[in-house]
Formats: structure tokens, C-alpha cells, sequence
């Protein structure tokens, strides 16, 4: 198991991110959704915890066959999505990624907000984390992938109307009033002899990816979502919710009714492939012959939790 603290300040403060990630998590759910892939929300509901009171939890498949490197794609089916479930008891939230037919596959995590530029070192309560496993995220420079850079959301042009805040500066983690961290503890797992560490590794790289793009979305779209009560914010993840559904579906239609071409169906593992990892202690999930798939693509239905 792999594990890292990722702290990711912003220049907002806890109560503003409340109403700023639901909003930004909503809005980048729909824009990244589309072609078959994307998220498909399958439950998101109030839910109550003895230790942390009430809150929500949410339920994800996540579809993202295509973004596989080859190295991975060697192993699992050519359709299938990951299940994400989140507990959201804000400012502390839980959430777990989880894949059906991959049981030795985990990842967890915890997330906790505070106001402050990330020098709580045991912000978990339970036992701070060695310094080599904290990294610091800096939404203003740290690079991202190409792919994902927009004019608008570079913080280093931004400007908000309504708050009067940004562009940032080089030091302003220290300087600027508010600032908060988000502070994530993340551990994946990946307990499979000659794919543990890659895996691991991989996974951790796109973790990354994911906070700085997301984190620097929440602050350059603060003018979209500043001032929004939680009711409105919620109204607006409801209606994303739905709009983010329909284009999952539409497309994973349309590729069934062969409007989308797509590929002839095709194991991911060979019989050997698939010996050798059941060898290794991998339970890879039964699948039916191509010749008798007409329907819609296979889906993987992850273990209820």
C-alpha cells in the first residue's frame, strides 16, 4: 500500500468551499462525461454517521476505459467502470474507489478542511504523517497536463468580480487573506506481485492531475458560485446530475444502436493471461463469449458495500 498527504491550499475559506466544491465537482463531472465515458451518479442521499453526524453520501460509476495506459488495459475488460462512494460530512469527508472484478484494487480518502496554509501536521488527530509522504500542491504553478489547461482558469490571470480577488502571486500561500487547505489523505493499494508499485505509482500521478485541476477550477469559477446558498447549490448538482446521466447514456446508446462505431469485442486477458493472475491471487469476473453479446456493453457491477 502506497500512501501520501496531499496538501492543496486555495484563497477561500472553508465555508466558501463548501458551496465551491459541490459546485465545481458537479460542473467538471458534466464537462469530462461524453463518448460512453464519463460519471454516472447512481445515488445521492442525506445519510447520518454516529461519529461525524449528518451528511451525504453519493454513489459514482466512473467510466474511463479509454484513459487506461496500454500496461493496464492488459488486464482488465474492455468495459467497465469504477465505483466511487463518498461520505460527505463536511469539513471531513470519506471516499473509496472500488472495482468489481479487480478485489485486491483499493483506494481510500480521507479529506479534511481548514483554514489555514496547510501547517497542521496531524490534521487527522490520529498520528501525524512522515514528511516524506506530505506534498504540496501549488494551484498557481505546479504544471498540469496539457489537456486540461485553460486561459481561464490559469490563477495566475485570474480575477474575481465579485470577491476582487486574484491574480495570484509567487508566496502567496503565505500571504493571502483567506486561504484554506484541503487536506487528503490518500491510500491505494494494489496488492498484485509484478503491478504493485507501477500501479500504485500511476494511480498516485493521476491523483494529482485530479486535485490541481479540480482545486484550480473551484477558485476560477468562484464568480459562478460565490453567494449561492447550499439549497441552490444542491438544486444546480441535481440538475447537472441529470444532464451528466443523459450524455453518459446517450452515447453508450448510440454506440449500441451503431451510430458510434465500435470496436469488436474482445477479451482484455488471454486464458494464460488469465491463469497466470489468478496464480498471483487476482479473481477476474467471468466473461461471455463474444458471439452471444448483442446487447449492450458489458458492465462489471461492483460488490455492494
Amino acid at each position: 500500500m502506497l500512501m501520501k498527504e496531499y496538501r492543496i491550499c486555495m484563497p477561500l475559506t472553508v465555508d466558501e468551499y463548501r458551496i465551491g466544491q459541490l459546485y465545481m465537482i458537479s460542473k467538471h463531472s458534466c464537462e469530462q462525461s461524453g463518448g460512453g465515458e464519463g460519471v454516472e451518479v447512481v445515488r445521492n442521499e442525506p445519510d447520518n454517521h454516529p461519529k461525524y453526524g449528518a451528511g451525504q453520501l453519493t454513489e459514482k460509476r466512473i467510466y474511463l476505459s479509454s484513459k487506461l495506459p496500454s500496461w493496464v488495459k492488459a488486464f482488465v475488460p474492455r468495459f467497465f467502470y469504477v465505483t466511487e462512494k463518498a461520505w460527505n460530512f463536511y469539513p471531513y469527508t470519506i471516499t473509496e474507489y472500488s472495482v468489481s472484478f479487480l478485489p485486491k484494487f483499493s483506494i481510500r480518502i480521507e479529506t479534511r478542511f481548514e483554514n489555514n496554509n496547510g501547517d497542521n501536521d496531524n490534521v487527522f488527530g490520529d498520528k501525524p504523517t512522515p514528511a516524506e509522504n506530505v506534498c504540496f500542491l501549488d494551484i498557481l504553478s505546479d504544471p498540469i497536463p496539457e489537456k486540461h489547461y485553460k486561459e481561464s482558469e490559469d490563477l495566475s490571470l485570474w480575477q474575481s468580480s465579485k470577491t476582487g480577488r486574484g491574480p495570484l502571486e509567487k508566496g502567496w500561500r503565505d500571504r493571502h487573506k483567506p486561504v484554506m487547505c484541503s487536506y487528503k489523505r490518500v491510500e491505494c493499494s494494489f496488492e498484485v506481485y509484478g503491478f504493485q508499485t507501477r500501479t500504485e505509482e500511476f494511480i498516485h500521478r493521476n491523483i494529482r492531475d485530479i486535485l490541481l485541476v479540480g482545486h484550480r477550477q473551484a477558485v476560477a469559477w468562484i464568480d459562478e458560485w460565490h453567494g449561492l446558498c447550499l439549497e441552490e447549490v444542491r438544486e444546480y448538482e441535481r440538475t447537472m446530475q441529470e444532464k451528466t446521466n443523459s450524455k453518459v447514456k446517450f452515447s453508450q446508446n448510440s454506440t449500441d444502436s451503431g451510430l458510434v462505431p465500435r470496436p469488436a469485442f474482445s477479451r482484455s486477458i488471454s486464458v494464460t493471461d488469465e491463469r497466470s493472475l489468478k496464480k498471483m491471487g487476482v479473481t477476474t469476473a467471468a466473461v461471455p463469449d463474444p458471439s452471444h453479446v448483442t446487447h449492450s456493453p458489458i458492465r462489471l457491477n461492483s460488490t455492494p458495500e
